[in-house]
């Protein structure tokens, strides 16, 4: 194994080798399924799809991910991680198969993309949790900041630009059905990845009781959510978070093509452009947060990030230059990954191991809750009041909840109260000791100095 030390801070857990395999697989899967948007959006333009027929299949989505999140959250506190994720990446590269078939075929229709889309969307929701958990697992505590800026820079990076550039490149060759079948090979990488690598234990006491499958998740579901609602600075940002996709994510998944189509004059490529600086901007933003310790007010300037990183939304429903677009996308992208590394960390250093995959399940489902009406808004708003009202929403209501949420909640007395910019907290489980079979109960109260208790007096054991 190489030596950590002797690597930049944002390269750490490359030295271990099973860390490199799962980064090979996250970023064939990461690539898969930006190439995907593409093609799928395409698709129901060469349809002759409006902005209607493109948010139901944006809805088939991330439908599917609120419709599933909660269960995996579940499922990956009880079942060994790897094999979630190697049974979701299979699930992929069957979706993308089917959608090249009927599209080679010309028998593809919305309705179609829309339900494989929906698929997608379970499959994603299994994925978040597992990963989110199992990375602890693999990694010490402080190279988790490093590894979540590697998937910040990956997911941008494959996602939002090599994905879109590959789909678009093949669309430009010859339709979207080429585009859905070279995904559908991609995905072998991933599905090969992930099989060649160890599985590690499952990070908590399973009690031995003969209860019905049910009454057990519906267990696991009580002690997520509750820890959730006793926790202030997880229920705030989860909060702050759900009214922010609300408003943002309908426009940008949904709006942009039109935007880039109507405004600009341009095409697949273009769009593929504007996806593309999106993901630049994030990957420039996970890579600089990566490379410094985690900052001292995390909370404050996290929120911050998300809220006033909106605003140059704005300017997407009024400029006619497709340079204007390319910027703004840029600066979004990188106020919001950077952030978002911010953010895995966060969960990952502060819930206990035997919370983590219920409360990321938590996480994607309390923050994207309102994802579906969103995409299903997104389309008739853009007709009724046109693109310009929509991006003004999206681009100037976000910085106003940061500032309400920061001030509610008081998250500033919250990250003073507990530093995580020194040595790893205790609650922290590094991957040696995982491997070793470390687990902690489901009902072990969340260690914290004394003094953290007395500075928030709002704080319970989790």
């Amino acid at each position: 194994m190489t030596d950590a030390t002797k690597l930049p801070r944002a390269l750490r857990p490359f030295a271990s080798g099973q860390y490199r395999l799962l980064v090979v697989a996250l970023a064939a899967s990461l690539l898969s399924a930006g190439a995907w948007i593409v093609a799928a959006a395409w698709q129901v333009i060469e349809l002759g799809g409006s902005p209607v027929d493109l948010s139901i299949v944006a809805v088939g989505a991330s439908l599917g991910l609120v419709l599933a999140v909660l269960v995996g959250g579940v499922v990956a506190d009880r079942v060994p991680q790897r094999r979630i994720l190697l049974v979701v990446e299979v699930a992929r590269a069957v979706v993308f198969t089917v959608a090249g078939v009927l599209a080679v075929s010309g028998v593809i229709e919305v309705w179609q993309l829309a339900v494989l889309s929906f698929v997608l969307g379970v499959a994603d929701g299994f994925f978040y949790p597992a990963y989110s958990a199992w990375l602890p697992a693999l990694l010490p505590a402080d190279q988790l900041l490093a590894a979540n800026g590697v998937e910040g820079v990956l997911r941008p990076v494959a996602q939002n630009a090599a994905g879109p550039a590959v789909a678009s490149a093949l669309i430009a060759v010859q339709a979207p059905w080429l585009a859905f079948l070279t995904v559908a090979v991609l995905q072998l990488v991933a599905i090969v990845g992930l099989a060649i690598m160890r599985t590690t234990a499952v990070r908590r006491e399973l009690d031995d009781v003969d209860a019905h499958p049910l009454r057990q998740m519906f267990t696991d579901f009580r002690d997520g959510f509750g820890y959730l609602l006793r926790t202030r600075w997880l229920f705030a940002t989860l909060a702050f978070s759900i009214l922010l996709v609300l408003v943002v994510i309908g426009p940008i998944e949904v709006l942009i093509p039109f935007a880039v189509r109507d405004q600009a004059g341009g095409g697949a490529g273009e769009f593929a452009l504007v996806l593309a600086s999106f993901g630049i901007g994030g990957a420039v933003g996970s890579l600089l947060v990566a490379s410094f310790p985690l900052p001292r007010r995390y909370l404050t300037l996290m929120i911050i990030a998300w809220g006033f990183g909106c605003i140059p939304l704005a300017l997407i429903g009024v400029t006619p230059w497709l340079w204007v677009m390319v910027v703004a996308t840029f600066i979004v992208g990188f106020l919001f990954d950077g952030a978002s590394v911010v953010w895995g960390t966060l969960l990952q250093r502060r819930v206990p191991p035997a919370m983590l995959g219920r409360v990321s399940s938590l996480d994607f489902f309390v923050s994207l809750a309102l994802m579906p009406i969103s995409m299903a808004v997104a389309g008739p708003l853009g007709e009724w009041l046109g693109l310009a009202p929509a991006f003004l929403i999206a681009g100037l209501v976000p910085p106003l909840l940061a500032v309400i949420t920061l001030a509610a909640a008081r998250l500033g007395q919250d990250e003073l109260a507990h530093p995580l910019d020194g040595h790893p907290d205790e609650t922290a489980v590094t991957g040696a000791e995982a491997a070793a079979g470390f687990a902690a109960p489901v009902d072990e109260p969340h260690h914290r100095h004394e003094a953290d208790r007395r500075a928030d007096p709002d704080l319970e054991p989790g």
